[in-house]
């Protein structure tokens, strides 16, 4: 497991994902023709999906549009390395690369060249796969789906779009239904995509140095900001055996059962007061992504080793994990393990079993 905190002047790249529809053009719109003040590069399937204005477009060679603001644009017509290659070559440089993903079902190959390709890994570094959902018709979507569904498991945060045409009401059930497919990515709620840019460029969400800081209700369970729908613990209670001794209300655990079915894909929390054996846990870790890689879209996890003060932190994307030991556990930690594995059809207890199996 390395450790690969980004070096400075790397690239920041963020992956945005979104159903048709969802206002994902509406941001990257604005990503090319507002004046930020930033260089942005910002890479599209197909310039025809994506409705770029023409008349903004400054000098267009054949793969790359350089924009009024001074952003480009250019599409993936081959390979993802070879379109990041040639923005490398720019003079200038670029505050932060975006890569959409239309049409693309799973996020996770276009994270993963971040974390295998050398050359890319050199010069540019993950910094968050976003999703900017629909409030409106997610719902909808999440039933008839597959690739909604991965979307919203995958990212580390998600801009919640349309918040104007729906009642806080169901915007809590829809918030809801996010937390139990991703309980770890926070929502933004936007109309018309008007999230303010650095909330979704430049949030380090896949530098391990940060899974702390970046997820208080990740941390404490059901302690997050009042006023938001925590329904971190789901995955837990929907099956009618519920187990966690937490005694937080879920209030509304009761309606998820004739829910439409997410495919599967939920967020399944595991913890333990006891110390872990570091040797059995990077085995069990690395046996259990080997056999259900595909079905894992992502897991984060802050372990207590035995014997050792530091904090081992790990993230997985897929098969691909990474981990190291960060600052030292401190008087004010409570210090418990708990990890987190969003994914397909995943058998909570087994898992439970051989994360406890584990224990030093």
């Amino acid at each position: 497991m390395t450790n690969t905190a980004p070096a400075p002047g790397k690239i920041p790249v963020t992956v945005l994902t979104g159903y048709l529809g969802a206002g994902k053009t509406t941001l990257l719109n604005r990503i090319l023709t507002e004046e930020h003040g930033k260089r942005y590069a910002v890479i599209v399937n197909e310039f025809g999906e994506v409705g770029i204005d023409n008349d903004l477009v400054v000098g267009a060679d054949e793969e790359v549009f350089e924009m009024n603001n001074g952003c480009v644009c250019c599409t993936v017509r081959g390979d993802l390395i070879r379109v990041l290659q040639g923005l490398m070559k720019r003079k200038g440089g670029f505050d932060a690369i975006i890569v959409e993903t239309t049409g693309l079902a799973d996020p996770g190959p276009v994270a993963q060249t971040f974390f295998v390709d050398d050359d890319v890994k050199a010069r540019t570094y993950l910094d968050s796969v976003t999703a900017v959902v629909d409030a409106k018709h997610i719902l909808l979507r999440l039933g008839d789906s597959k690739e909604a569904v991965e979307q919203i498991a995958f990212a580390d945060q998600i801009v919640l779009n349309k918040t104007d045409l729906v009642s806080e009401d169901d915007l809590r059930h829809v918030e809801a239904r996010i937390k139990r497919i991703n309980p770890l990515a926070p929502i933004h709620r936007a109309q018309r995509s008007n999230v303010p840019l650095e909330a979704i460029i430049g949030k380090h969400s896949f530098d391990l140095e940060r899974i702390t800081e970046l997820e208080p209700e990740f941390l404490n369970p059901g302690h997050g900001e009042a006023g938001h729908v925590h329904d971190e613990h789901c995955g837990h209670d929907h099956h009618g055996h519920d187990h966690h001794h937490h005694g937080h209300d879920h209030g509304h655990g009761h309606d998820h059962k004739s829910d439409i079915h997410d495919d599967g894909v939920k967020g399944i929390s595991l913890t333990l007061d006891r110390p872990v054996d570091g040797q059995k846990i990077t085995v069990w870790l690395n046996e259990l992504l080997a056999r259900r890689g595909p079905d894992i879209l992502r897991a984060k996890g802050i372990i207590d080793v035995k014997g050792e003060e530091r904090r081992l932190v790990f993230q997985a994307v897929h098969m691909i994990l990474e981990g190291d030991f960060q600052r030292p556990w401190m008087e004010k930690d409570r210090r418990y393990s708990r990890m987190v594995f969003i994914g397909r059809d995943l058998d909570e207890a087994e898992l439970k079993a051989g994360f406890e199996a584990t224990a030093a």
